[in-house]
């Protein structure tokens, strides 16, 4: 998914030095941004409060959309560079279309992961028809220096490993969670689940104490660490807890973000991630011309153009509250 809003502004993010290093209960309200002509979403990060979770960079959430009567998701071609897309839904589809070719429906509970590297464009679609109610959330993974120059690709998972326990069912979508292991590629030690939970579920979660953490409430009513979460809100964790207590008021979703702070600067302008001014100039130019991200084919539409670089200079730096 893409950043469409058209006040496009530099986001500081990475490096150890802004990383809560103790157990926390930081609850992060989103802001509401526009979709296409007929969806919002709310956005979670990167957040006035906080920029990064581990290498999770953006997450957006939207729905549950009555969208029987709209055209649902209409995102045109647009670029990424330096970062993986995470498709998630719980309701409707969203048909994937890129620049390697890829041509993809995703369902509820399917993995759509998308990994840009050097270069890569894509759109994303309400299929014609498509179900009546659509709900899920976007999210998008920096790439370490190491990886970040990779080849384009995309995956699609239909099959994912689950933990369960009683009144608890746990998707592991992107690294591993107590022993299961998604088979999406993982660049970084990271965590991304999908918690279901019935109502009156009372459970503990393990976790890895050098992860940092934050739950996405997707729907229902939870408890988080004894802290009500509501849908399209986000509760942040911090670091060096070994187990999460759960507890649903009634069924609830909820999704699981962690992993090892991030320690790289860097600059997030639009749908790009790099590390210098120099670098989003160039990307700017090289979608602008047409050349290096690819070209989209069966998107009935034009790309989307970029916006244009702030008056004061971009810069590399680490996480800022």
């Amino acid at each position: 998914m893409s950043n469409l809003e058209r006040e496009a502004a530099p986001a500081v993010c990475g490096g150890r030095g802004f990383v809560v290093a103790e157990p926390v209960r930081e609850l992060l309200s989103p802001r509401r941004v526009p979709l296409g002509e007929s969806s919002e979403v709310r956005r979670l990060l990167p957040n006035l409060g906080r920029r990064m979770i581990g290498a999770w960079c953006f997450v957006d959430h939207y729905g549950p959309d009555d969208i029987a009567d709209e055209p649902g998701m209409q995102v045109p071609p647009h670029p990424h560079m330096g970062l993986q897309t995470v498709s998630w839904l719980h309701e409707g589809e969203v048909l994937h279309r890129d620049s390697t070719g890829s041509l993809q429906t995703i369902r509820p509970r399917e993995l759509g992961l998308m990994t840009s590297g050097r270069a890569i464009s894509h759109s994303e679609e309400s299929p014609r028809p498509h179900a009546r109610f659509l709900h899920g959330a976007q999210l998008w993974v920096a790439l370490p220096d190491s990886h970040r120059h990779t080849e384009p690709r995309f995956e699609h998972h239909a099959g994912l490993p689950v933990v369960t326990a009683p009144g608890l069912t746990a998707t592991v979508i992107l690294g591993a969670l107590d022993g299961a292991t998604s088979p999406g590629t993982a660049y970084t030690p990271i965590v991304g689940a999908d918690l279901a939970l019935t109502r009156g579920a009372d459970v503990t979660l393990p976790l890895e104490p050098d992860f940092e953490y934050a739950v996405l409430s997707m729907s229902g009513e939870a408890h988080v660490d004894g802290v009500p979460v509501l849908p399209g809100s986000m509760l942040y964790l911090g670091c060096g807890r070994s187990e999460l207590p759960l507890r649903a008021e009634s069924d609830a979703g909820l999704m699981l973000l962690g992993g090892e702070p991030f320690e790289e600067e860097l600059v997030m302008f639009w749908n790009w991630i790099g590390r210098s001014q120099e670098e989003i100039e160039q990307a700017r130019r090289d979608w602008t011309e047409g050349t290096r991200f690819g070209e989209v084919k069966g998107y009935e539409g034009d790309p989307l153009p970029a916006p244009s670089l702030p008056a004061t200079p971009l810069k590399a730096r680490g996480r800022v509250r």
